[in-house]
């Protein structure tokens, strides 16, 4: 038996976590490699929430993070930072996903 951990699935739908709990057994049993597996994993993802100005700003206080130490760790300007929470401008693509990364993992995650 493999010793790679399996991630179970955090979706809203019965579907995904049929098609996930499927593909985990077939993982286990060895008929599906572990690249295949991380495909079935990324497919089963829960989507990433929209990140408004109040929720970064609540997300950047509760990690006790300056706005130039949250640019830095998502590898973005303090002037991006200051955008979102100003509601100037909307994460979007990478930024999103380390935002969330962020909002549920921690800074730990990040570093």
């Amino acid at each position: 038996m493999k010793s790679t951990t399996i991630r179970q699935p955090r979706t809203r739908s019965a579907v995904l976590d049929a098609v996930h709990e499927g593909a985990t057994d077939l993982y286990r049993l060895g008929f599906i490699d572990k690249r295949r597996m991380a495909e079935f994993d990324a497919m089963c993802l829960p989507p990433i929430p929209k990140y408004t100005r109040t929720r970064i700003v609540a997300l950047r206080r509760r990690l006790q993070l300056s706005q130039a130490v949250m640019a830095s760790v998502m590898n973005t300007s303090v002037s991006t930072v200051r955008k979102w929470e100003q509601g100037d401008k909307q994460p979007s693509g990478p930024s999103l996903k380390l935002l969330d990364l962020l909002d549920r993992k921690g800074l730990g995650a990040m570093l």
